[in-house]
């Protein structure tokens, strides 16, 4: 009986949370309202594959499905398996290949809350460039590092629209999954300085087609957007939460600096 409550509390919250009523769930899970509402209510007890097939209507993440069969009293059915793993070894080459294609410009793969996995040279260029270089082996996150007021912000010239954009979809990410990683992420920027009034400024289209992140450092300026990609069909917790963000110069100019830092870099490497 706890375990039906618990998994009758998760149903509704998730619902609730996408903004469905109970007759648009049953219909959209093919099963009727009166089921649903016993489940809701925790009178009926669901079988393993109800739960999948609810979780499915709802959109809820696999991690998330992973938790609601437990709360059922299933055993989870999505893995979660280590990126480095050998079965994982093709997603492994298609994102290196990924990464190699989009030099010498940056790209980097990231997890659901932003932590850095893997990255190619020319996003290694980029923040030796602006910070200096890592360590080996240094843990980053990358949404720290945008908003943080030390790290990325004091090159960033336009960090307050870059910084509310960022942070509104740190906030769309919490309230998608419902985890507490993701809501402790979004409280922690939002206690970065500046964050707030970033979020409270007004905001608008800008002069270009999409907003652009303007770097600045000495005299050198770089003008940069971003798209961020997934993988299609995961069926990995570890695989739907990458995200894979590669970045383009808005201009020749800032096409040309990562140009001839590569060059550089090669000669470097040519040399030792």
């Amino acid at each position: 009986m706890s375990q039906q409550r618990d998994f009758a509390a998760s149903l509704r919250w998730w619902r609730q949370r996408k903004g469905h009523s109970q007759l648009e769930l049953a219909g959209r899970a093919d099963i009727s309202q009166r089921h649903l509402s016993f489940l809701e209510l925790g009178r009926a007890a669901p079988s393993r594959d109800m739960v999948i097939r609810l979780a499915a209507a709802l959109d809820v993440p696999l991690r998330q499905q992973n938790a609601l069969l437990v709360a059922a009293g299933f055993a989870p059915v999505w893995r979660q398996t280590d990126l480095a793993a050998p079965e994982l070894a093709q997603i492994r080459y298609a994102l290196d290949f990924i990464l190699a294609q989009q030099e010498p410009f940056p790209a980097v793969v990231v997890d659901r809350h932003w932590n850095l996995l893997l990255a190619n040279s020319g996003a290694g260029q980029l923040v030796e460039f602006l910070v200096g270089p890592l360590a080996p082996g240094t843990a980053v996150n990358l949404a720290d590092a945008l908003v943080a007021p030390d790290v990325l912000r004091p090159y960033l010239t336009n960090w307050t629209e870059v910084a509310g954009y960022f942070v509104r979809s740190v906030e769309a990410d919490a309230a998608a999954d419902g985890t507490t990683t993701t809501a402790e992420l979004l409280k922690r920027l939002l206690a970065y300085d500046g964050v707030e009034a970033a979020l409270a400024a007004p905001t608008g289209p800008t002069s270009g087609p999409v907003l652009p992140m303007l770097f600045r450092k000495g005299d050198v300026s770089l003008q940069l957007f971003t798209t961020i990609a997934t993988l299609g069909t995961p069926q990995d917790v570890t695989l739907q939460e990458l995200r894979i963000e590669s970045f383009f110069p808005m201009d020749e100019e800032t096409a040309q600096i990562f140009r001839n830092w590569s060059k550089a870099n090669a000669a470097k490497a040519a040399q030792s």
